[in-house]
């Protein structure tokens, strides 16, 4: 059975992106444009992994993050966090929070399915 992966983050780009690459490895991509949505759609779909990214409109993915890890429903879905810019107060704070990896932009295919293996039960190609 495919895992799900929601990805959240308002780029329509990187929407595009992120789908391209996962699409090969067998697994569901769902997508939200910020954080108020991605929450909705994390309760109603109980993803196997969440790709947040930090810097949104409407809610950043810091205070998604803990809306995530506060709601019962969605507390023990695992999350990986993005961003561009992200200085070490939100790494940190994103890290106390409970997210798992973070993953600066901008970032190859490669580098993604290397930082997503884990957390999908992947194996890595020996280099």
């Amino acid at each position: 059975m495919s895992k799900k992966i929601l990805f959240i983050d308002d780029s329509r780009m990187v929407h595009m992106v992120v789908t391209k690459t996962l699409r090969p490895l067998d697994v569901v991509v769902l997508t939200a444009i910020n954080g108020q949505e991605g929450l909705e759609m994390a309760e109603r779909n109980q993803p196997d992994l969440i790709l947040l990214d930090v810097t949104m409109p409407v809610m950043d993915g810091v205070e998604a993050l803990a809306a995530l890890k506060a709601n019962p429903a969605t507390k023990d879905i695992p999350v990986v966090m993005f961003d561009s810019d992200s200085g070490k107060d939100s790494i940190e704070r994103a890290r106390q929070l409970g997210a798992l990896e973070f993953i600066a932009k901008p970032f190859t295919g490669d580098a993604l399915v290397a930082g997503l293996a884990p957390y999908l039960g992947l194996r890595q190609k020996a280099a």
